[in-house]
């Protein structure tokens, strides 16, 4: 009977293995051999830049659609952001803040190569987000949420991350 229950085992253990998607599909993402698509090119070549602490920072913080940055984040207890965020973080969590344009109305994306909490800040109010996408397979990007934003100014206010260091990018969605 032992030997039964063994054989069993064995077989519901490598069902179990090689059965579950996660398993099987995950393949192997070789540096240096993934091509962006043309449109997040800009990822590929992160400037690097110091995330805003406060709203009077902001105007040293600024980042331009299509161009990825290595955003320093900062401790969340020295932050004073511009609208406290959905989900700020605790003591030991960073933050950051940085400006951009909005060349005309529409859909922009924001992409994170890590995780942290995000919020668009424009005219004084928290932005809805509209949908959220995990980013191309094997792109570093993991996460990217979309937001409908007016022409003008706003704020992409960064928070929650376990992280003192974050890849950002911001794109026009036709």
């Amino acid at each position: 009977m032992k030997r039964i229950n063994l054989v069993l085992g064995a077989a519901v253990l490598g069902f179990a293995v090689t059965g579950n998607p996660a398993w099987a599909d995950k393949k192997a993402c070789t540096p240096g051999m993934y091509t962006l698509p043309a449109d997040l090119s800009g990822w590929a070549t992160p400037a690097v830049m110091t995330a805003a602490r406060t709203p009077q920072d902001l105007s040293k913080s600024q980042i331009e659609a299509g161009k990825a940055v290595r955003l320093q984040l900062a401790p969340t207890p020295d932050l004073q952001f511009v609208l406290r965020p959905n989900e700020p973080g605790g003591s030991v969590s960073s933050a950051g803040m940085v400006g951009f344009a909005v060349a005309k109305k529409g859909t922009y994306r924001v992409m994170l190569g890590g995780r942290a909490w995000i919020d668009v800040v424009q005219n004084g109010h928290a932005v809805d987000s509209t949908a959220h996408h995990h980013g191309p397979e094997c792109s570093g990007i993991g996460k990217m949420v979309d937001f409908t934003l007016d022409e003008g100014t706003a704020v992409l206010q960064l928070s929650g991350s376990g992280k003192k260091e974050l890849t950002v990018m911001l794109v026009s969605v036709p």
